[in-house]
């Protein structure tokens, strides 16, 4: 078979991924079953950053979190005063609210209690879905939930434990992102894959 005679074979993705930023993490990232617990921590400090922002504006801001957020480790985040506060007020790179950033220092200390007590948030987390990933069989954008009953009792959980910037959206969102649920269209190249 010649090159010219080849078949143009078009990918097919979600519809929202549309530049590279998103494409880039569509492809790699977005519901692939995540089981560590840096990432885990990483994925709900951005949610909830992202909070009434678009997820493109914390793409582009990803990296710039991961230095100004001592590449998201509960321990270091745990331990930040006014003068860290401060500093991270002043970061451009980053989404300057007080409340968000307030809410990565109490998330990093009620993480680490669960880790304590859990052994691992992977352990916790993963039970809002019985230890495996709900699969959906969505045909366009507007089947996706914004919530589900699962994300619902997630956020009631995480709120019990001092958790913040974690209502039932934000929660769904992190479950999509971590790959407890599959909300990849079926017509996705992505969601067999995952």
């Amino acid at each position: 078979m010649t090159s010219k005679s080849k078949a143009f074979v078009e990918i097919v993705r979600c519809p929202w991924a549309k530049n590279e930023l998103s494409i880039r993490y569509h492809d790699m990232e977005w519901g692939v079953p995540q089981h560590d617990d840096r990432v885990l921590f990483e994925f709900l400090v951005l949610e909830g950053a992202q909070a009434g922002l678009s997820w493109d504006t914390i793409l582009r801001k990803r990296e710039n979190y991961r230095a100004a957020f001592d590449n998201f480790d509960p321990k270091a985040i745990s331990r930040y005063g006014q003068r860290k506060m401060e500093s991270l007020m002043r970061d451009e790179g980053i989404v300057r609210n007080r409340l968000k950033i307030l809410s990565a220092v109490k998330n990093a200390k009620a993480f680490l209690a669960v880790q304590k007590e859990f052994g691992s948030f992977e352990q916790y987390i993963w039970q809002f879905v019985r230890g495996k990933p709900r699969v959906n069989r969505l045909q366009e954008l507007s089947q996706i939930a914004s919530r589900t009953r699962e994300s619902d009792a997630m956020s009631k959980e995480l709120k019990k434990r001092g958790f913040t910037f974690v209502g039932s959206t934000i929660c769904y969102a992190f479950m999509q992102a971590v790959g407890m649920v599959n909300d990849h269209l079926v017509t996705c190249f992505r969601y067999r894959q995952v």
